[in-house]
């Protein structure tokens, strides 16, 4: 756990983009964006709610920044710490108390960045359910993180991973997006990984209803995600341990002989 921690206070890339991009993206999305009202439909609770379209735009933005920046913590996170994974492996170490560590420090980089971003919007206006809406915020970090663990699993490129995670995040959050799609309550829309997430922050952003559904449909997401990507790291690592027992005694007293 706490190699875990510290790989993640290592990559100072994402760090830097916490402190100034979160910021930055949500702070523009509210002055800039007009407040032109916008209608969105939160189907868990069969209500319509009307909000200004910069606090629905940074919604979004906030949601789209944390999904880019988790998916890219924990991608790198994880193909950095592979060659050490796997001779933790080899050596016998449980594969169980590794994915415990990496979903544990995902959880708690989720918690914290959903909360600063929570924090850094409450400054422009106030939800009606701040803690729901951090709820939400964690959901959507959540499941990115998961896909960012999942990319690290099949991809070797931090540069391919960071642009597979923008691509995926970008398709799925514009999607949802009203000011950019009017037809945003499409049903279509409810199978995107965001749209729990999507769903339960704009509900608490402007209703004194919790979805409770959409909340749970965001979990399901994060855990989902989380569980494939804990499932491809145990096979990798399985692979790798598999040869090595494998391998013939010449071979590997080959290995280590000193010329």
């Amino acid at each position: 756990m706490r190699f875990a921690l510290i790989e993640q206070v290592r990559n100072r890339l994402a760090l830097l983009i916490v402190v100034l991009f979160v910021p930055l993206w949500t702070t523009l999305a509210f002055t800039v964006v007009a407040r032109t009202p916008l209608r969105f439909r939160i189907r868990a609770v069969g209500r319509t709610v009307v909000m200004d379209g910069n606090v629905l735009v940074q919604i979004n933005g906030a949601l789209q920044a944390l999904s880019l920046v988790i998916a890219f913590m924990m991608f790198v996170a994880t193909a950095r710490s592979a060659l050490f994974d796997q001779r933790l492996v080899r050596a016998g170490y449980p594969r169980s108390c590794l994915a415990l560590a990496k979903c544990t420090a995902l959880l708690l980089v989720a918690a914290l960045v959903a909360g600063y971003t929570t924090a850094w919007m409450h400054l422009f206006w106030r939800p009606e359910q701040p803690l729901v809406l951090a709820a939400g915020m964690c959901t959507g970090a959540l499941t990115y993180g998961g896909i960012g663990i999942v990319l690290a699993a099949v991809l070797r490129s931090e540069l391919a991973g960071m642009f597979l995670a923008i691509m995926i995040s970008s398709i799925d959050l514009v999607l949802q997006n009203p000011l950019i799609n009017p037809d945003a309550d499409s049903p279509v829309v409810r199978f995107l990984p965001a749209y729990g997430a999507v769903q339960t922050s704009v509900a608490a952003g402007g209703l004194q209803v919790v979805p409770t559904s959409c909340l749970l449909l965001g979990t399901g997401w994060a855990v989902g995600m989380a569980v494939l990507g804990m499932a491809a790291f145990a096979v990798r690592t399985r692979t790798q341990r598999s040869r090595t027992a494998q391998a013939k005694p010449t071979d590997i007293e080959q290995t280590v002989r000193v010329p």
